[in-house]
């Protein structure tokens, strides 16, 4: 199994409106991945930093759950310009991206 990670950076005064994330956003990304093998989405709200009263690194993060690197680049390929034409009606911070391979324990 492979996570497909999008970081959202909570440094700087970035706009993240978390009610269209996921009254909207997050429904798009079911809808237009599931067909490619997208098994399921999580996402963590940043609380804080490891130390008390430290900023979170980060507003959010997302994961995205595929069966394989192939299903991504195939969901990729077919659905990712409108997934990510749809970012600007939630937020104006850079994503960083990351895909993984995911053990469990």
């Amino acid at each position: 199994m492979i996570c497909v990670n999008a970081f959202y950076p909570a440094a700087g005064e970035g706009r993240f409106d978390l009610s269209y994330y996921y009254g909207q956003h997050i429904p798009l990304c079911l809808r237009l991945l599931t067909p490619f093998g997208l098994r399921k989405i999580e996402v963590d709200e940043g609380l804080s930093g490891v130390a008390a009263g430290a900023p979170p690194n980060y507003r959010a993060i997302a994961r995205l759950y595929f069966d394989s690197l192939e299903n991504f680049q195939q969901a990729l390929a077919a659905a990712g310009q409108e997934i990510l034409s749809d970012v600007p009606n939630y937020t104006d911070i850079p994503i960083e991206f990351q895909v993984s391979k995911t053990v469990s324990f």
